[in-house]
């Protein structure tokens, strides 16, 4: 049997807006049928039949989704970020990584799988927003890869158990936006506090203004404080991402920040 990644976009919520958009459909259809000519029915059926319509454009949004991030469908996005953050990523002989907020575990262990010679801990909190999402899973996928040098552990991207300069190379691919913050480039300075002298980083997210502030300024604020080869890599020119995926699904900003300590 093999891995099972799961899907960025989830299942359940694919079917909750189907359903949803089913059942108010099928409510205004009822309310035009049963209830009498009047007011009272022209609101009721055109709230029903407005929602319908809302929740029907979010159902076809959602699979879309789904589909494009299917590891086993044709599209693969999720595959192509996943493997492309892992080959930003190398470590020295008995060098460590640590991926923050690992899911399902695949990035923890795409990297491990280049990196042989390494360790790889993957860290998460395992929220209910991805209940599906779990340390048994990301265990299971590993053994299914045959990779044993990778480990899981619950952790906190706000506040990392772990002392200043740990390990070789930090990794992390969609997380830090998911976290409700003021300031999410102190979270980027919280991992990168992590890492050792000459360790390397390597996040994904959506580095937008909206979410980050100015990008710009704070990679010159890493260059200052003595970070080399600091780069935000746009991955929406279709590097991973295409403009035209970019802009539906959500992902404008997404952005590879990669340097050295």
């Amino acid at each position: 049997m093999g891995a099972d990644y799961k899907n960025w976009m989830p299942k359940g919520m694919v079917i909750s807006f189907t359903g949803g958009a089913a059942g108010a459909w099928a409510a205004a259809l009822g309310l035009r049928i049963l209830m009498p000519e009047g007011p009272v029915k022209r609101v009721m059926t055109g709230i029903s039949a407005g929602l319908g319509a809302l929740l029907s454009g979010a159902s076809i949004w959602s699979y879309l989704m789904y589909r494009a991030f299917d590891y086993k469908g044709k599209r693969q996005m999720s595959r192509q970020i996943i493997e492309g953050i892992a080959d930003y990523v190398d470590l020295p002989e008995d060098g460590k990584c640590l991926d923050v907020g690992c899911g399902s575990g695949a990035l923890a262990i795409a990297i491990a799988k280049r990196n042989p010679q390494g360790q790889v801990i993957g860290i998460d909190r395992w929220g209910k927003e991805y209940a599906s999402f779990n340390k048994p899973l990301c265990e299971s996928n590993a053994l299914a890869e045959g990779v044993s040098n990778v480990c899981f552990r619950q952790g906190d991207a706000t506040c990392l158990d772990f002392p200043d300069d740990t390990f070789d190379a930090v990794a992390s691919n969609y997380v830090y936006h998911n976290i409700p913050s003021k300031d999410r480039q102190a979270i980027l300075l919280e991992t990168l506090r992590t890492l050792k002298k000459g360790g390397s980083f390597a996040i994904h997210d959506i580095f937008s203004a909206g979410k980050y502030g100015d990008m710009q300024a704070f990679v010159k604020k890493l260059k200052e404080m003595g970070y080399e080869k600091v780069d935000l890599i746009d991955t929406t020119d279709g590097k991973w991402i295409r403009k035209s995926e970019a802009g539906w699904m959500g992902l404008s900003g997404s952005a590879l920040l990669t340097g050295r300590k």
